[in-house]
């Protein structure tokens, strides 16, 4: 399976001086170390071919990622933000970074969850800033997806294209020997320019389109960090932008999950000039993730008629209308249950009371911030979600 009439990376030289080199070490390591940095081709105007096999896979999982935004789109109210939850919360854990479910919607209500909720949590922003830019992608918008991501954290400057080199390695003194070198800063900003300009097109396959892009974008890796979060936040745009989905996240970082280490080899391979490894690597991962979030789906609807069976309040009380949000937002406080249901604040503690009372929701005082409730069966749904999303699937 192999691709055809796509340029592998080039090289160019370039010299590192460390900057211990004008500190107190400045003997030691005096001695300017040299380096090849990657030079990628540019893509605005080539058209990928690929073989029929590899073509018909991203054809279907394309296909079959349509119909499941639309089945759910029907119940978006549910579904959406759980959903974009769990994709931002996959595509963090590509890069370690792991927390409960709990954690992540305890951290978008202000709780002390962690850092790693608090970047899950970010990675949720990042998200929503890449779909809302997804008509008109651009330069602009990409630093916005990564400004978003990265604004809360001290060490990497956010919506900011590095002006440093960057590498893949063992060694974080120099980039002298390493497994991959980025290309050197100067090229970033024009070949993200002409990456858009591909980005753009309506001409290349939605999903082959979206796998070299994200492929490309990995291969320039523009910032100090964040690269991999971005990457996949434009893929979610690109999924939009196309048509490819219309209502929904739907969690394709849950489906690289699976298979991290071929995710990488198809990087590596992307890099020699075979595209046909990253494009399987995405139509895997769209039906992985398709298997999945119907396994969600499923478990929600479950979840749902059992606390029906088990609220005695009246259908048409409020305690009824908390149901649909406790299904899409598990934890709350009582100011947002209020404003979720357009109510005063002392109104909404009787149906708060009734769904404690049936065992639905749970309450819980935080410290300086109140009670909070929280629907444990929907967090540990979410939480085997991401379990099976880190699972890889016999062959």
């Amino acid at each position: 399976m192999t691709s055809f009439a796509w340029p592998a990376l080039e090289w160019e030289q370039h010299t590192w001086r460390s900057a211990a080199s004008w500190g107190a070490r400045a003997e030691e390591s005096a001695a300017a170390l040299r380096y090849a940095a990657a030079v990628p081709p540019f893509i605005a105007h080539r058209t990928p071919t690929l073989e029929p096999g590899v073509a018909g896979n991203a054809r279907v999982a394309e296909q079959e990622l349509s119909r499941l935004d639309a089945e759910l789109g029907s119940r978006i109210g549910s579904f959406a933000p759980v959903l974009l939850r769990s994709e931002a919360a996959s595509s963090s854990q590509i890069e370690n970074l792991t927390a409960s479910a709990r954690a992540i919607f305890s951290a978008e209500l202000g709780m002390k969850s962690g850092r790693n909720a608090e970047q899950v949590t970010a990675n949720t922003r990042s998200l929503q800033a890449a779909i809302s830019l997804s008509d008109e992608l651009s330069s602009e918008a990409i630093l916005e997806m990564h400004r978003v991501l990265m604004e809360h954290q001290p060490r990497h400057p956010p919506g900011v294209w590095r002006e440093e080199a960057v590498w893949i390695g063992t060694s974080a003194e120099s980039p002298a020997g390493a497994e991959f070198v980025a290309p050197h800063h100067s090229r970033v900003p024009a070949l993200v320019d002409d990456l858009v300009e591909f980005c753009m097109r309506d001409d290349v396959p939605p999903l082959v389109g979206i796998a070299i892009a994200h492929a490309q974008f990995e291969t320039i890796h523009p910032f100090t960090d964040g690269n991999g979060r971005t990457g996949r936040a434009l893929a979610q745009a690109m999924l939009r932008r196309t048509g490819v989905t219309r209502n929904l996240a739907l969690p394709v970082s849950a489906g690289l999950l699976a298979n991290i280490e071929g995710y990488h080899q198809a990087l590596t391979a992307y890099r020699e000039g075979d595209i046909a490894p990253i494009v399987l690597a995405f139509a895997d991962a769209v039906a992985r993730a398709n298997r999945n979030t119907r396994t969600l789906a499923a478990e929600l609807d479950d979840v749902r008629r059992s606390w029906e069976a088990r609220l005695p309040a009246r259908r048409q009380s409020n305690a009824w209308r908390l149901l649909d949000v406790f299904l899409r937002r598990p934890v709350l406080s009582a100011a947002l249950a209020a404003e979720e249901l357009d109510v005063s604040p002392p109104n909404i503690y009787p149906p708060l009371r009734a769904l404690t009372d049936a065992g639905i929701v749970k309450s819980k005082n935080e410290h300086r911030l109140g009670p909070f409730w929280r629907a444990d069966e929907v967090l540990a749904a979410v939480d085997r979600f991401a379990e099976r999303a880190g699972r890889r699937e016999a062959p």
